[in-house]
């Protein structure tokens, strides 16, 4: 039996989806370390901090009615409007992020840092030893932390 780990990058295939199994989705190909974004919008719209993968447009399939939301001048937010689950953010870039608690297991992935932590929650404090950026960081660690 083949390992998920071992697996050909180009023909790995990962699915996911919403709590209530109304939106589902397929992603072939590899998929970006998950990253935390701690700004403002990703703590409201999930109640703490986002985290997500990524992965390129073409290879994300959706199956079901996702229901965007206009987050920002430049992103929007996928989620399910039936149960209300996070599911994606969008900047209509080439790739797509996918929130990383929606991904079926194994997912093969690991966290790689975390971004806008200046904009982190009071409540909490970031323990893990990754690279932590003050604002964006598109390779997680470059900025230092």
């Amino acid at each position: 039996m083949s390992d998920i780990f071992d697996a050909d990058p180009s023909t790995l295939s990962v699915t996911g989806g919403c709590l209530c199994a109304e939106v589902c989705y397929r992603v072939t190909g590899p998929l970006r370390p998950v990253v935390a974004c701690h700004c403002q919008q990703c703590r409201r719209i999930s109640g703490h901090y986002v985290a997500a993968t990524s992965a390129p447009r073409e290879s994300v399939e959706i199956e079901g009615d996702v229901r965007w939301y206009q987050s920002s001048r430049t992103a929007r937010r996928g989620f399910c409007p039936v149960c209300g689950s996070n599911l994606f953010w969008d900047d209509g870039g080439a790739r797509m992020s996918i929130h990383a608690g929606t991904l079926d297991a194994p997912t093969g992935l690991s966290m790689a840092g975390h971004i806008y932590c200046a904009d982190k929650g009071d409540y909490y404090e970031i323990t893990d030893g990754l690279p932590q950026a003050p604002g964006d960081d598109p390779m997680p660690g470059t900025q230092g932390g």
